[in-house]
């Protein structure tokens, strides 16, 4: 009798995964069985998402200024400054100074009530409930989620607090993604595509920022690798939620840049040098401030919804002396480009350094709602003007204006905190419409990132994919590498003598619900019986057929100190399903019983202290 015969070596591999992992594999089967199926897949859901991107963009942006105006302009009198891809930028004094900070602590106590009530999980900013969401929930995001976030979010900017806007349109396209995913029925690894797609096309959206939003879709979810699955899809929906913003709003990019802002002299590579080591220590202050003010107010002791309050207040107190650090701070960055430092002084601008890192901490670190992106590009944007200011006496290594260290700081400093320098790169080009700084700005943003180390600002990426629970079964061989047979195997054995009948063994089974019975006499190893052995006997057979007469004798056998994946291949190379473990030192001594299913349970559910990526 031949061995308990297992599945064909596909199908043994494909049962070794996980639910999650089978999909998988599924969708490559798809993916690679014609590019037509593909790109008919991706440029159809592409297109949806992309649509709702550029549509809730537009909402957005609609509410944020309607709030602006209700909140900081009818009650304090004050309206920030707009970038002048939006409109004039133009610096004004407010009305009624002392209601800046009724109207910031108004908008964070209603943020807040809309969040914790309805969606705890859209507090903060939301591109990092995106990126958990990819990660640890298989790309499944509340259907409110998105709804809530807009709301709560242009409540937090429109009424002054420091926040940016691109965490919710982030969650906003991401949370349509998982309910294209819901209406389709697409397996978990199209679904977490679909997520990070809808990050890249609302963020591409709504900052003019088509190229750049679809490489942030891969690279915003790891600090050190790349979703690349995400990046086809993302073109196709990041271009049609740009097109579909910018038919709206214009295709004007959100920055204008002086024509002169051009890299000429290879000596200014030096100032820009050091432009990038003081972003890189920065960025490092910026994580560590905000997360910090985060941990205090998740420790103070009063309801979650008045937090946002608290920090709102505190940002209003600030506001009525530095007017800078209210709102997202676009109309600021423009002054600072222009060189205009009659509007934005020197001086004041080094303040707003320091000064919009508090400010951020405190309206999204206490729970208000809003992106972090906005703000990082303020402060590596006064950073820049500051640095230049203070080099500019050493002629040859900055250049004449501050334009460009203003816009290679805002590069700077987040992409290295962020850890998506590439993608960072690319859309401050595409918002200044200005790729002359390429050069100088790989030079500030490699140090910059390098010098962040491991300091972030969205806290749920995770280092590499190997690192990832959504591709945890695509790095288990390592892990079947490491762990032994004998952690493993089954030592509670339910064995048979050879005179058993292929009825009592046949009743055995299906009482204990196991398919193979090792057979023993005398304390040894005579062979092994499946279920797939008992199929072969006749019904009127069963009771006149012994163990005996169909068991395997020629085993294939392994020993508890070889590791899992010796026991794999023994087992796929032989095509069997059940390997029995003997005593080295006795041969006919069984010591457990290895089966398929033990080391799936072992590649899906990796052992404690055991990394994927060792």
């Amino acid at each position: 009798m031949e061995q308990p015969r297992c599945q064909p070596r596909w199908a043994v591999e494909q049962r070794l995964m996980s639910s999650s992992t089978e999909r998988i594999s599924k969708a490559v089967k798809f993916l690679t069985a014609g590019s037509a199926g593909y790109l008919q897949k991706w440029l159809t859901l592409g297109v949806l998402i992309g649509i709702v991107s550029g549509v809730g963009s537009i909402l957005f942006y609609l509410a944020i200024n309607w709030v602006l105006k209700l909140m900081l302009g009818l009650g304090a009198g004050y309206v920030p400054p707009v970038p002048g891809g939006e409109g004039l930028t133009i610096a004004t004094a407010a009305a009624r100074n002392w209601a800046i900070p009724i109207s910031t602590a108004l908008g964070g106590l209603i943020s807040g009530l809309i969040v914790f009530k309805f969606a705890p999980e859209a507090e903060g900013h939301g591109t990092d409930a995106a990126i958990n969401a990819f990660h640890n929930k298989d790309g499944v995001i509340r259907k409110r989620v998105p709804v809530v976030k807009l709301i709560a979010s242009a409540i937090t900017i429109g009424s002054g607090g420091s926040a940016g806007r691109e965490g919710p349109v982030a969650l906003i396209g991401a949370g349509f993604g998982s309910v294209v995913a819901d209406v389709f029925k697409l397996n978990r690894r199209d679904r977490r595509i679909a997520l990070a797609v809808g990050i890249g096309s609302g963020v591409g959206s709504i900052f003019k920022a088509p190229l750049g939003g679809a490489i942030l879709s891969s690279e915003i979810l790891y600090r050190r690798d790349f979703e690349f699955e995400a990046l086809l899809p993302s073109f196709v929906a990041s271009i049609v939620g740009y097109s579909i913003f910018g038919a709206w709003n214009g295709w004007t990019p959100i920055f204008l840049v002086p024509v002169q802002s051009v890299f000429q002299r290879p000596t200014e590579l030096i100032g820009y040098a050091i432009l990038g080591i003081a972003c890189g220590l920065l960025g490092r202050l910026y994580g560590w401030a905000f997360y910090r003010v985060r941990g205090l107010f998740r420790s103070l002791k009063v309801r979650d919804y008045l937090k946002p309050a608290i920090g709102g207040l505190l940002v209003g107190v600030a506001g009525m002396f530095l007017p800078q650090v209210l709102g997202m701070g676009y109309g600021w960055i423009q002054f600072a480009i222009n060189g205009d430092f009659a509007a934005l002084p020197l001086v004041v601008m080094g303040v707003v350094v320091l000064a919009k890192i508090v400010a951020t901490s405190l309206s999204i670190g206490s729970g208000g709602s809003g992106g972090v992106f906005a703000p990082g590009l303020v402060i590596g944007a006064m950073l820049g003007g500051t640095v230049w200011s203070l080099l500019k006496v050493a002629t040859p290594i900055v250049p004449p204006t501050a334009a460009g260290f203003v816009i290679v700081g805002m590069m700077a400093l987040f992409g290295g905190i962020a850890k998506a320098p590439l993608a960072i790169m690319i859309m401050v080009s595409e918002m200044t419409g200005n790729y002359n700084l390429l050069v100088p700005c790989m030079i500030s943003v490699v140090i910059a990132y390098f010098l962040t180390g491991d300091s972030y600002i969205y806290e749920n990426q995770v280092n590499s994919r190997a690192d990832s629970p959504a591709h945890r079964a695509e790095y288990s061989v390592p892990l079947l590498k490491k762990i032994r047979i004998g952690e493993a195997m089954v030592t509670t054995l339910i064995t048979a003598p050879p005179e058993s009948t292929v009825s009592d063994l046949d009743n055995l089974m299906k009482a204990r619900k196991i398919d193979a019975v090792p057979i023993v006499s005398g304390g040894r190893l005579e062979g092994i019986v499946a279920v797939l052995d008992i199929a072969r006997v006749a019904e009127n057979r069963r009771n006149q057929t012994t163990a005996r007469d169909i068991m395997t004798t020629k085993l294939k056998v392994g020993y508890a100190d070889e590791y899992l994946y010796d026991a794999l291949v023994r087992m796929t190379e032989n095509n069997v399903s059940h390997l029995p473990i003997v005593d080295p030192a006795r041969p006919g001594s069984l010591v457990g019983l290895l089966a398929f299913h033990d080391i799936a349970v072992t590649y899906e559910t990796p052992r404690e202290g055991t990394a994927l990526n060792d």
